[in-house]
């Protein structure tokens, strides 16, 4: 999982004896992840001193981690909390938009994601039941990905379908949309 560390904080923490003085943001990852193809490791890598574990630290992962707090252009927030083993997860939905009169209030989600060892980039699915508030439910489809500067961003297609009172209302209970969120946390 990609992290992000400031420097000065580093430095107290005693990173400083590692060579590492700098006031730029590193990335840092965890054991066994890698590169990106045709990424480089940082090239303000200080020099590697015998068992520095500073040279991986520095490398940037390509990886996507869908688990965290996202937020979109309409500033509705999703937390996705740990992705289970089999790829399942929870979570909650902040809608900051809403056709409804009632006050809005969080949901929760449940989803899957395509299993770790599968891509780097891995692709999801959630349901929210808007049911604290409205008469409808929402699925998403999407993507995580993680862009050449080590960003990451969910890009995801929506349906909400809104409880009608019979058949032939059928035709206007269904809203599409897109959205793609950024990481807040």
């Amino acid at each position: 999982m990609m992290r992000e560390i400031r420097l000065p904080l580093a430095l107290s923490l005693g990173l400083a004896s590692l060579g590492v003085a700098s006031w730029k943001k590193k990335s840092l990852c965890q054991e066994g992840e890698k590169l990106c193809e045709g990424q480089e490791p940082a090239t303000d890598a200080p020099a590697r001193r015998e068992g520095s574990p500073v040279p991986k630290l520095l490398a940037r992962p390509c990886k996507c981690i869908l688990s965290g707090q996202w937020q979109n252009d309409l500033g509705s927030q999703v937390h996705i909390f740990d992705v289970e083993a089999d790829g399942s997860f929870s979570g909650e939905y902040r809608t900051a938009v809403s056709a409804t009169q009632a006050p809005i209030q969080p949901a929760l989600l449940c989803g899957s994601q395509q299993l770790h060892g599968e891509g780097q980039q891995p692709t999801f699915g959630f349901t929210v039941n808007w049911k604290s508030f409205s008469d409808s439910t929402t699925v998403f489809v999407g993507q995580c990905f993680v862009d050449k500067s080590g960003e990451e961003s969910l890009h995801t297609m929506w349906l909400l379908r809104e409880e009608v009172n019979s058949g032939k209302d059928d035709w206007k209970a269904t809203r599409t949309g897109c959205n793609v969120f950024t990481r807040i946390a």
